[in-house]
């Protein structure tokens, strides 16, 4: 008996109610909470790349937005250990 497949995560849009696949990675930090190389990371799908990236740069924030499939946060993802 094989063992079942494990479960598929979709990741999705950090935009609030949105439920549509991640596309983007908008990197971020803010400098008067984070060390400089720290970096958090908020997903977006193609609708709300522009506004969750235009809110971040308002404030200083944002540090770089990449494709999500070269995103270093979902390398760090996909290789953590699995429970």
């Amino acid at each position: 008996m094989s063992e079942p497949d494990p479960p598929t995560t979709t990741l999705v849009c950090s935009a609030r109610g949105c439920h549509a696949p991640a596309e983007w990675s908008l990197r971020w930090n803010n400098p008067r909470l984070h060390q400089p190389e720290r970096r958090k990371t908020w997903l977006a799908c193609d609708a709300h790349r522009g506004h969750l990236g235009d809110f971040l740069t308002a404030r200083g924030f944002l540090r770089e937005v990449a494709p999500l499939t070269e995103s270093p946060t979902l390398q760090e993802w996909n290789e953590r250990p699995v429970p």
